[in-house]
């Protein structure tokens, strides 16, 4: 989820941004900020990962309240002045909005400011990962214990995934690809767009299948190649 912040004096442009931002599924709006020291007090109690900043506002204007944050989350300049964009990109800026903007541009500049947060993110989680010997996986309104070389595969079931270990089955309402990234990548190997499947725990490879004790799990087209590579190796 993406949380946001709106700072701008304007309340028809609190109202575009909102309305754009709803029509997006991973977008939270935190607040609505009217001027930049509203955001000010807010910021000193509360993190956000993005913020579509105005510029020309009243008491603190926009440039100035970015050089007051130490660690500025991604922004998103708007504003009907387009000779600050220099400045703009001179202080990180993701993306530079002139208003009026579409919808679709709205979207260009998200993107943009969050693909950067991601990679810089994953690329973290990765390092973290390679080091793990034990996961949490939240079920049943509890977080449960297990260890890395008992999870034999996990298979995505919609916005939930099953982690099938050498005991047991644990259903987690988490996407596949958000419980890959908290795996060590050395030891694990994704072979189907619905399927995960750690390296030591598979017995046989063939055709298009994999064979794992007593399951059976497709090698997707698109990964065919991941998997003849672990065979290379």
């Amino acid at each position: 989820m993406i949380k946001y912040l709106i700072i701008d004096d304007e309340y028809i442009a609190h109202e575009i941004i909102k309305g754009y931002g709803d029509m997006l599924p991973d977008m939270q709006l935190m607040k609505h900020c009217y001027d930049a020291l509203e955001a000010l007090d807010y910021l000193r109690e509360h993190a956000v990962d993005l913020i579509f900043l105005d510029l020309n506002m009243p008491k603190l204007k926009g440039f100035e309240f970015l050089r007051t944050l130490s660690s500025p989350p991604k922004v998103i300049v708007t504003t009907a002045y387009q000779e600050y964009a220099l400045e703009g990109y001179e202080l990180n800026i993701s993306d530079y909005l002139l208003k009026p903007f579409s919808f679709e541009r709205f979207v260009k500049a998200v993107n943009k400011a969050i693909l950067t947060e991601k990679n810089s993110h994953d690329a973290e989680i990765i390092d973290e990962s390679e080091n793990l010997d034990h996961i949490f996986l939240y079920t049943d309104k509890k977080h449960i214990q297990v260890a890395i070389t008992d999870i034999l595969y996990a298979e995505a079931a919609g916005n939930y995934a099953k982690v099938v270990t050498q005991k047991e089955t644990h259903t987690i309402r988490e996407k596949i690809s958000d419980l890959l990234n908290k795996l060590p990548n050395k030891l694990f190997l994704q072979v189907h767009k619905s399927f995960v499947v750690a390296k030591t725990s598979i017995e046989i490879i063939e055709g298009n299948r994999i064979k794992v004790k007593d399951y059976s799990i497709p090698i997707g087209k698109m990964y065919k190649a991941r998997v003849n590579d672990l065979l290379r190796n």
